[in-house]
C-alpha cells in the first residue's frame, strides 16, 4: 500500500481546488491512500501532520505562486520541516509540486524549484509531469499541460476568476495526471521497500 501526502497552501482558494484535483489523480491508483495537509493563515500545519508526512513514501507540494516564489505561510512550514532534515527523515520518498497563479507565466517555475530544492535538501526523488503541451493553435484552457509544465503542475486562474471558475479543466487534468503519476511511482517504491524487508528478514 503506497501512502501519498500532499501539502499545501491556498491563500483565495483557487490552489486548493489544484490539490483536490492532485488527490483525485492520486486515489485513481489501486491501493494508493492519501492524505491532505492544509497550512493555514499563520503557516501552521494541522496537529500530527509532520509525522504523517514522515510515514508518507511520496510527498507531494504545493502552494500559489506569489512575488515569484511560493506563498510564505509554505516557507515556513518548510522551514520546519528541518528537524526532518537533520536526521534524514524524508530521505528516498518520492516527491513533486503544483503551483498556480493568476498570470500565464507569473514566474510560475520559480516556485516549482523552490520546492525541488527543498526535495532535494531531504534527499527526495523528484516526479514531473511526464506529459507533453498543448501548444498548437487550436490548443486552450481545456488541454492537458496547456500551461506547459514538465516540472510539476503548473495551473492559470485569472485575477477575477473564483475558484468555481479556475483552474480550467486542462489544468485540473494535468494536476490529476500528476497525482497519479507519484502514486504510481511511490506504489512501486513501497513493493520494492517491503522485498527488501522480506529479504532482510530471510537473511537473519
Amino acid at each position: 500500500m503506497a501512502k501519498v501526502a500532499i501539502v499545501y497552501f491556498s491563500g483565495y482558494g483557487h490552489t486548493a481546488v489544484q490539490a483536490e484535483a492532485v488527490r483525485e489523480g492520486a486515489e485513481a491508483v489501486a491501493d494508493a491512500v492519501v492524505s491532505m495537509h492544509r497550512i493555514d493563515e499563520a503557516g501552521e500545519l494541522p496537529f500530527g501532520a509532520l509525522e504523517e508526512l514522515g510515514q508518507a513514501d511520496a510527498v507531494i507540494y504545493g502552494s500559489p505562486t506569489y512575488m515569484g516564489g511560493p506563498a510564505w505561510q509554505f516557507k515556513k512550514f518548510a522551514d520546519a520541516s528541518s528537524k526532518a532534515w537533520l536526521r534524514q527523515g524524508w530521505k528516498n520518498k518520492i516527491a513533486a509540486g503544483f503551483t498556480n497563479s493568476a498570470s500565464v507565466n507569473g514566474d510560475k517555475f520559480a516556485t516549482i524549484a523552490y520546492f525541488w530544492t527543498l526535495s532535494q535538501q531531504h534527499g527526495q526523488i523528484w516526479i514531473g509531469t511526464g506529459v507533453l503541451p498543448a501548444n498548437t493553435k487550436e490548443s486552450g484552457p481545456a488541454d492537458l499541460n496547456w500551461t506547459a509544465g514538465f516540472a510539476g503542475a503548473l495551473a492559470i486562474s485569472p485575477a477575477d476568476a473564483s475558484p468555481d471558475e479556475a483552474p480550467r479543466s486542462g489544468d485540473l487534468e494535468t494536476a490529476k495526471h500528476l497525482g497519479k503519476r507519484v502514486a504510481e511511482f511511490a506504489a512501486r517504491l513501497a513493493i520494492s521497500h517491503a522485498a527488501d524487508r522480506t529479504a532482510a528478514r530471510s537473511d537473519r
